[in-house]
């Protein structure tokens, strides 16, 4: 068995995850921002769960619960950075401090994370880094380009990673979930304060107040937990994994669309090389 950290384990994927580690008898650090949302984590399981207060955005945070989990359990295998919330805004609305904030959290939090973790990975020669994306980063819809830009970076932050930590027997890989029934739609989306009446049929319908989504989605936060486990217990991780027939169906409809754009311009493509 080994020892996972997972970011953001208050509720969601990332509880899901946790709760699927410890079940196994893997030993994980449980963190979220409040303490007092994964103390019943630590409770039932007082041997192999580990709770700590983490804000991936503040740095100090950072390296203190990395130091903290490596001193507990002796070291980390498997990071899990699945921190994070929604935001939407038509890409005129978006509200520069908010913006910020989703690329510290998401971008920025995640590097941080990598960054901590890494070392000790080097040290053993081994470990899995697993960052959470969005189908969002593929499909890229109306009042989620800022969400899906912050992803759309992380994957690929990732796809570097991975071919440089590949030779020193760390793998990284990228996790793409469709619509999972969890808060992430309800309490923990945001939006831009004031909109714009322009984009009321296309980012406005997808404000909160417009949005039916909340509790209908197909996704089954357990079973995903169950494939993300498995996938990483595989030794054989994919650089994307995608979970959800959401997210299968929508990335395959993606890749058409994009290799139609790709066979309609060709001639254009080729035609800017020196003869």
């Amino acid at each position: 068995m080994g020892t996972w950290f997972i970011t953001g384990c208050s509720t969601g994927l990332g509880r899901a995850f946790a709760l699927e580690a410890l079940q196994r008898g893997h030993q994980v650090a449980v963190t979220a921002r409040d303490l007092t949302t994964v103390q019943d984590l630590a409770d039932s399981y007082p041997d192999s769960a580990l709770p700590l207060s983490l804000d991936v955005t503040d740095e100090g945070q950072v390296a203190a619960a990395v130091s903290a989990a490596t001193e507990h359990f002796g070291s980390i295998d498997v990071l899990v950075n699945n921190a994070g919330y929604g935001y939407r805004a038509a890409v005129e609305e978006g509200e520069d401090g908010a913006v910020r904030q989703l690329f510290d959290t998401h971008v920025f939090g995640t590097v941080s994370m990598v960054k901590a973790v890494l070392p000790g990975m080097r040290a053993q020669r081994s470990g899995t880094v697993v960052n959470l994306s969005s189908i969002g980063a593929r499909i890229c819809p109306e009042g989620s380009g800022y969400y899906a830009a912050a992803k759309a970076a992380v994957e690929a932050l990732t796809l570097s990673l991975r071919k440089e930590l590949a030779p020193l027997g760390i793998t990284a890989m990228t996790v793409e979930p469709g619509g999972f029934r969890t808060d992430f739609a309800g309490r923990s989306l945001t939006q831009a304060a004031t909109p714009i009446a322009d984009y009321a049929d296309t980012a406005g319908k997808r404000r909160k107040e417009n949005d039916t989504a909340h509790g209908t989605q197909p996704g089954d936060p357990t079973r995903a937990a169950v494939a993300l486990v498995d996938v990483v217990e595989s030794a054989a991780a994919p650089y994307l994994l995608m979970l959800g027939n959401d997210a299968s169906d929508a990335v395959r409809t993606a890749l058409d669309a994009l290799r139609g754009d790709l066979d309609t311009w060709e001639t254009v493509s080729r035609s800017t090389d020196f003869d």
